[in-house]
């Protein structure tokens, strides 16, 4: 065989990837966009995100400045509380040389009824975006959206009842520092978790189904019956799995959902869909809807559901976890344990998105 022949032929045996999996089309015209929802950014957008905050990541790395947001205002308002988001977004403002609002309603005058619209007006005259975090269901996404149709600066989710934006991107960027910037065919499996708590957002597991089937993943939500989804954000789901030829499954078998998996994201949330579906009156929702939850104790993240999963499967969630409930101490703290570099990506990622949004070009 002639020299080089063996070469050539051990190149054609390879799998063949497709364009659509290793093209990365940058869209670069971000300025004043809002990020309210990752449905409302193409891909190529969200990959521009991706490869921006790499480079940020980098250069935190090496101490090198990156002041690409000087003397730049942020007012973030927090009608609930956080640690990663409200300490990621300031951090990474100071870090891009300008400042954060730490705002609470009582705070301000929302506490007295004033509306989103005013709020947006007002606010847009001070600084350069806007950041919210409203969980509250049925309530949340609605008033982001309006706060962003009457500003004249961009509208950052930092959470609310329909979407994590910020969560879902920090994830993705993570998964893909694990297993690399290709994820087709890798199965990530969504799964409820018991948790002494009636009220947690569905938007942590609805932000990761429209998420990751447009990267390429295979996703499998699992739950109980009375814990499903959002519907708009589920048919999200299966439309996108049909477009990007990926899979989506909803199960309601916890062990059958860890079998080949090589991303395990078990998190509780609470049964909002489901009380609503029923009727149940809001006055009652809470009491119902622990009765319900404490028929699940048994869904609990452990290293023996882990074992099920693939060898090089890591455990990902996005904190705080209910140690004891939602998972084993043994798995939260175990070598497949990535919980905190995903922390660690939240800064990364919302430095990105924020310089795209608030700075970047006209």
């Amino acid at each position: 065989m002639p020299r080089g022949w063996s070469d050539v032929i051990s190149c054609l045996n390879q799998p063949i990837t497709t364009y659509e999996e290793t093209a990365s089309i940058m869209q670069t015209l971000l300025r004043g966009k809002d990020y309210i929802e990752t449905p409302d950014w193409t891909k190529e957008e969200l990959e521009t995100v991706l490869d921006v905050a790499g480079d940020l990541k980098r250069r935190f790395a090496l101490g090198e400045p990156h002041r690409l947001l000087q003397d730049k205002t942020l007012f973030m308002m927090f009608f609930e509380q956080s640690t990663r988001t409200r300490n990621s977004t300031e951090a990474a403002m100071t870090q891009l040389g300008g400042h954060a609002h730490d705002l609470t309603p009582d705070k301000m005058q929302i506490s007295h009824g004033e509306t989103p619209k005013d709020t947006g007006k007002v606010l847009s005259r001070y600084g350069h975006g806007i950041a919210i975090r409203n969980c509250f269901y049925g309530i949340g996404n609605k008033y982001l959206r309006e706060v962003a149709e009457y500003a004249s600066i961009p509208v950052v989710s930092l959470q609310d009842d329909v979407d994590h934006p910020l969560q879902a991107i920090a994830d993705l960027m993570t998964m893909r520092e694990k297993y690399g910037n290709n994820l087709r065919g890798v199965k990530c499996l969504v799964s409820w978790t018991y948790a002494p708590a009636y009220a947690r957002p569905l938007s942590v597991p609805q932000g990761l189904i429209w998420l990751l089937p447009r990267f390429g993943m295979d996703v499998t939500l699992s739950h109980p019956k009375e814990f499903n989804l959002m519907p708009r954000t589920v048919e999200a789901a299966k439309k996108y799995a049909k477009e990007y030829k990926t899979k989506f499954e909803i199960i309601h078998d916890m062990d059958d959902g860890f079998k080949d998996a090589v991303v395990c994201y078990p998190k509780s949330w609470g049964c909002h869909q489901y009380l609503a579906d029923q009727g149940v009156p809001e006055g009652q929702r809470k009491e119902e809807g622990m009765k319900i939850l404490n028929k699940y104790k048994s869904w609990v993240c452990t290293e023996k559901r882990m074992k099920m999963a693939k060898k090089e499967a890591c455990y990902m969630h996005p904190l705080p976890a209910d140690r004891g409930a939602e998972v084993e101490d043994a798995v939260i703290d175990g070598p497949q344990s990535v919980v905190f570099d995903q922390a660690e990506n939240r800064l990364h990622t919302v430095k990105a998105i924020l310089s795209l949004v608030m700075g970047g070009r006209p």
